[in-house]
């Protein structure tokens, strides 16, 4: 919206406060299946945005350049990189409510296989078109570029619906996860459960779970840099989540039916884990350092 309205008296945090007035209701979720018509929409909407800046670049081929990419390493940029990557991928926190909630749970790991694959070559491909047509101009939010303000002001218009549907789904999952550790009840969790006997949430349950979502919208709003700060995130929880933690129960587990090179996979898995954490880390925490230094703006 800040880009929409670049003049605007609006800055980006009165922008977030704004927006995420809309994310308060979810507190009334009680089922995934709402999460997942919402989801969808999500889905929808960001389809929509895709084939539309898709299709803008695609305009332009003619103009590509094709020259300026190069496929040289850029060390001081890539660790940074490489942990929003890693980052965007730190889905965990909510397969388990996928699969537990599926019809059929043996299809679980088809899914899972394929949709990673699958959006790992679209934003390869998104990408790279996008830098082909943007070239060194290229924003960090890809819909900036658009040159028509009425053109750029609907696709981020688009963009900020489908980031509010895309909420739901670890919004739940993380909800639940609270829930299940600290309310269900004396003496298995600490606190009594949110649920009344009818089904229905307790007035201070649902207290609970707008509270959670004010927290996230106060975070936005507070948290500067937040693009380089998810970098150094994604560098230490994205490589335990996606590298150290799955081979090390892997091995906990299963480490007496493995043959060597299995058993050699996984620790090869764990030390690339480190070897990144470190280096996004270092990266990103220098990349903020000089952010805070030379006075950003947020």
């Amino acid at each position: 919206m800040v880009g929409t309205f670049p003049d605007g008296v609006i800055d980006t945090r009165s922008w977030m406060m704004l927006v995420g007035i809309f994310l308060i209701p979810l507190g009334f979720l009680k089922s995934l299946k709402s999460v997942s018509i919402l989801s969808f929409w999500c889905t929808m909407s960001h389809i929509l945005i895709n084939a539309i800046i898709l299709g803008y670049c695609l305009l332009y081929i003619g103009d590509w350049g094709w020259s300026k990419v190069k496929w040289s390493v850029d060390w001081e940029n890539f660790p940074i990189s490489l942990g929003v990557i890693v980052f965007s991928y730190t889905s965990q926190i909510f397969l388990p409510t996928l699969e537990g909630n599926m019809e059929d749970p043996s299809k679980f790991q088809w899914m899972l296989d394929w949709s990673h694959v699958w959006a790992a070559i679209f934003k390869s491909i998104f990408g790279y078109v996008c830098f082909l047509t943007f070239q060194n101009d290229t924003q960090q939010v890809i819909t900036n570029n658009l040159p028509s303000a009425g053109f750029k002001g609907f696709v981020n218009f688009c963009l900020v619906i489908k980031a509010l549907l895309s909420y739901p789904l670890p919004y739940y999952a993380a909800c639940e996860l609270l829930e299940r550790t600290f309310f269900r009840g004396k003496p298995k969790t600490p606190f009594n459960s949110i649920w009344a006997q009818d089904g229905e949430l307790k007035v201070w349950g649902l207290a609970w779970r707008v509270g959670v979502v004010v927290f996230t919208i106060l975070m936005a709003c507070f948290i500067p840099h937040f693009s380089i700060l998810m970098g150094f995130i994604g560098s230490f929880t994205g490589t335990m989540l996606s590298f150290i933690w799955p081979c090390y129960f892997h091995l906990k587990l299963k480490r007496q039916g493995m043959d060597m090179r299995g058993v050699a996979l996984d620790y090869f898995i764990i030390s690339l884990g480190f070897f990144f954490a470190f280096i996004g880390m270092y990266d990103s925490g220098k990349a903020l350092f000089k952010a805070f230094s030379i006075g950003l703006p947020f």
